[in-house]
Order: C-alpha cells, then sequence, then structure tokens
C-alpha cells in the first residue's frame, strides 16, 4: 500500500476557515476520484506560532498505479483550486510513502 502525504503550513489568517474546507470540502473531493481507500489529517504538535500551523494529510491507495492515475487526472485541478483559494498563505511539500 502507498501514502500520498502532503505536509503543508497554513497562516494563522486562514487556518480556520482553511481546516474546515479541508475536512469538508478538498478531502472529499480527493475521496470522490475513488483512488484513495482512506484519509486522515495530522497536526504536527509543538509547530504552532506567527508562522503557521502544520498538518499533514494522507491519503492511502492501494498501489502505485492508482496514485500515478491519481497524479495525472485528477491532482492538477483539485491543486489548483487550493492554490487560487489560498495563494501566499500555505507552503507545502509531497512525499510517497510505502507501508512495508
Amino acid at each position: 500500500m502507498i501514502i500520498y502525504n502532503v505536509t503543508i503550513n497554513i497562516e494563522p489568517s486562514v487556518h480556520d476557515e482553511w481546516l474546515q474546507w479541508m475536512q469538508e470540502i478538498h478531502i472529499p473531493e480527493v475521496m470522490q476520484t475513488n483512488l484513495f481507500i482512506e484519509n486522515r489529517i495530522l497536526k504536527v504538535l509543538g509547530d504552532d506560532d506567527q508562522e503557521g500551523y502544520t498538518y499533514s494529510i494522507q491519503y492511502t491507495c492501494n498501489s502505485l498505479d492508482d496514485y500515478e492515475n491519481y497524479k495525472m487526472k485528477f491532482a492538477p485541478e483539485l491543486q489548483a483550486k487550493h492554490n487560487e483559494r489560498y495563494k501566499d498563505k500555505f507552503v507545502s511539500f509531497r512525499t510517497l510513502l510505502e507501508i512495508i
């Protein structure tokens, strides 16, 4: 199994609205692709300050092929929605993890 992990630091000025949007809109849209079997959002502890709040959003899929399918067909549009909505209010990076 593969975990697609998005680590994001979000500015305090939009934090509450962003978290609600992620839970109610963005994550459900990602899951509607039917390429992931579960998701979770984790808050990085001890990292809250004026610079923002850090989260790890994890999506689990059955195979690397499922992830590649998501990346090619769905990720550009979904990421663009996030980028337009929170432009200059976040920094993020993505990693792939394999469950052993």
